[in-house]
């Protein structure tokens, strides 16, 4: 039973209990910014800010260090250059002392003020426009992309910033059954007039 909190095989070095979804813990992360990936190299992306939620608002562009050795950390291939995204991001205070090795200075911990990125959690979600999707409330362990009803960004902003609790980002969150009745209509519709 135990088992089960821990990573899945994917990240077989890795050994991290799941400390939840978005909601559960982008209120321990240091910056929870929204951007896009302009730059990926070895372990590390960089992240052009488009909107900080909450952290330090002077901050333009980050780098955010993913997995390597056995980091609880999600792979860089996860983060396509281009592909925009809300991250939950934790700021490197030290760095361990077999952390950085000069013979391959793209794959490392990370650098003293820059990010890290933790896949024990729900700690980034997908960004299309102004909607967010991803493990944000109440998704399963493990599970990235849960089935669930794209919310505004805007909801996402008003929950970090204490605005509105959980249960409001749930029901936002849940898909109406009444709409899923109309899209099978419509579709249902669609087929009769092609026939």
């Amino acid at each position: 039973m135990l088992l089960a909190l821990y990573a899945p095989l994917s990240y077989a070095d890795c050994a991290c209990l799941w400390r939840g979804s978005f909601v559960d813990v982008h209120p321990e992360a240091d910056l929870v910014l929204t951007g896009a990936v302009s730059d990926g190299r070895g372990n590390s992306i960089d992240i052009d800010i488009s909107r900080v939620l909450r952290g330090p608002d002077y901050l333009q562009e980050v780098r955010v260090w993913l997995q390597a050795r056995d980091y609880c950390r999600p792979e860089r291939e996860l983060f396509p250059v281009g592909s925009t995204w809300v991250m939950a991001l934790q700021r490197i205070d030290s760095v361990p002392e077999d952390g950085f090795d000069p013979n391959t200075p793209d794959i490392s911990y990370g650098r003293k003020g820059d990010y890290l990125l933790s896949s024990c959690g729900g700690y980034w979600l997908k960004l299309s426009g102004n909607v967010v999707s991803g493990a944000l409330v109440k998704s399963p362990r493990w599970a990235r992309e849960p089935e669930m009803t794209p919310v505004l960004l805007d909801l996402i902003d008003a929950h970090v910033n204490g605005r509105i609790g959980d249960d409001a980002v749930l029901e936002a969150s849940q898909e109406d059954p009444r709409v899923k009745e109309l899209i099978l209509d419509t579709k249902e519709f669609l087929r009769s007039i092609q026939r």
